[in-house]
């Protein structure tokens, strides 16, 4: 379910950059805002789902704050330079979802990292290792 609320925001904050809409595309400003904002409602869902301690729910600040940032950046640069490979995409967005998970990994207690790989980030992990797997049988 968490993978699935993770994957929302990722697309809503990699929508405006990847697809230019006929309205008014979003500053950079607003794209950190809104951006901002999605990883503020996160982090409130974290908190209270996995019943964090505040040095917790800051490290996840941290952590969320610095990775999506990060996925932002290299995706702005495959679309500046007019990259349309979907699997480009998510080769940079299962770099850093995976640098989250194992950043989690770090800081969450055993109760926690359950209910976390409950929430769907055991399901996202499978997800990620398949598509790894698929990319090196490729190779």
């Amino acid at each position: 379910m968490k993978t699935k609320h993770i994957l929302l925001v990722l697309a809503c904050i990699l929508l405006p950059t990847l697809v230019k809409a006929q309205q008014q595309p979003m500053t950079p400003e607003q794209e950190e805002k809104k951006m901002r904002d999605n990883i503020e409602t996160m982090v409130l869902k974290y908190e209270e789902s996995l019943n964090l301690e505040v040095w917790q729910t800051f490290y996840v600040d941290s952590i969320l704050t610095h990775n999506y940032t990060s996925m932002m950046e290299e995706s702005r640069k495959l679309a500046v330079n007019r990259v349309e490979n979907y699997d480009l995409y998510q080769l940079i967005s299962d770099k850093w979802e995976e640098n989250t998970y194992n950043a989690f990994h770090k800081i969450l207690d055993e109760d926690q990292w359950k209910r976390y790989l409950k929430q769907g980030a055991g399901r996202a992990k499978k997800s990620r290792d398949q598509r790894a797997a698929k990319r090196e049988g490729k190779k």
